[in-house]
C-alpha cells in the first residue's frame, strides 16, 4: 500500500524538483533551506526473533497440554521486505513513513509467525563525504499472525457411525501499537541513488494472550507482545538525496 500511494507524491516531487532546477542559482537555495531532498525505495531483511518460551510464541488456544507445547521452538530466523518514503529536512533530518511484512518459519510444517507493520519515522544524520550514519525510531502499529500446524495433521476419528477428519492447526491474529529504534549508515553510490543499512528492534505492546489455561487472565494492554528481537536491512534508496 504505501508503494501505490508513494507513486502521487514521488511524481510529484520529481516535477517540482525539475521546476527547482530551471530557477536562478539564488532562488533555488532559497527554496530548499529547510526542504533539502526526498527518497524512497525498498529494503530486504533478516532478522532473528525469540520469545521466552513456547507458549509467547503460540499464543493460540487448544493446543493441547501444556507440557505438549512447551516441547515448540521459542525462536528462530525471520526474513522478509518493505518500503520507505522520507523527506529530508536540513539536511540533517529523515521524516518519512516505512512498512514491512516477516515471516518467521517454524517446524517445517507450515507453522509460522507472520508480522505485518508500518508507520511514520523520524531520524538525524551527518555527512561525511558519501557516508551518511543515522539514529532514529519508528512509531505505528501492525499485526502479528501465528500459524500453528502440527506434525501429524490431520488425523482420522471414529464418531458413532460416522469417520471424521480433525484438523488441530489454529490461528490468531494479534494487533499492537510498537515503537522501533534503528541505527544505520547509507552510502550514496550515485547523486541519487545510496546504499542503506539499518539495524532494528522493534518493541511491540499490546494483547498478548497466552492462551491455553490462563487466556483470561492474560489480556492486558501493556504486554509486549513476542516473538521479537533484532533484524538488519539492505536496501537501495532513490531521488534527491542531498543539498547540492
Amino acid at each position: 500500500m504505501i508503494f501505490v500511494l508513494a507513486l502521487l507524491p514521488l511524481s510529484l516531487m520529481a516535477r517540482e524538483q525539475e521546476d527547482a532546477d530551471a530557477r536562478p542559482e539564488k532562488e533555488k537555495k532559497h527554496s530548499l533551506g529547510v526542504f533539502t531532498g526526498f527518497s524512497g525505495g525498498m529494503m530486504l531483511h533478516g532478522g532473528y526473533l525469540f520469545a521466552q518460551d513456547p507458549t509467547k510464541v503460540f499464543s493460540n488456544s487448544g493446543l493441547g497440554s501444556f507440557d505438549y507445547v512447551k516441547g515448540l521452538p521459542k525462536d528462530g530466523l525471520c526474513y522478509g521486505l518493505g518500503g520507505a518514503l522520507r523527506t529530508h529536512l536540513i539536511n540533517h533530518i529523515h521524516l518519512g513513513a516505512e512498512g514491512f511484512v516477516s515471516t518467521m518459519p517454524l517446524m517445517k510444517t507450515g507453522s509460522n509467525v507472520r508480522t505485518a507493520w508500518g508507520g511514520a519515522l523520524c531520524d538525524v544524520y551527518a555527512n561525511w563525504g558519501k557516508v551518511r550514519p543515522m539514529a532514529g525510531m519508528t512509531i505505528g502499529g501492525g499485526a502479528m499472525k501465528r500459524l500453528y500446524v502440527p506434525e501429524n495433521d490431520p488425523t482420522t476419528v471414529q464418531i458413532s457411525d460416522t469417520t471424521a477428519t480433525v484438523y488441530n492447526s489454529s490461528y490468531i491474529k494479534t494487533p499492537f501499537f510498537f515503537i522501533g529504534p534503528y541505527v544505520g549508515v547509507e552510502i550514496s553510490l550515485t547523486k541519487h541513488m545510496a546504499l542503506l543499512i539499518r539495524l532494528d528492534y522493534m518493541l511491540p505492546f499490546n494483547i498478548n494472550s497466552q492462551g491455553l489455561s490462563e487466556a483470561g487472565k492474560i489480556v492486558k494492554w501493556d504486554n509486549f507482545v513476542t516473538p521479537s528481537g533484532p533484524r538488519l536491512y539492505v536496501g537501495v534508496m532513490f531521488g534527491r538525496l542531498k543539498k547540492d
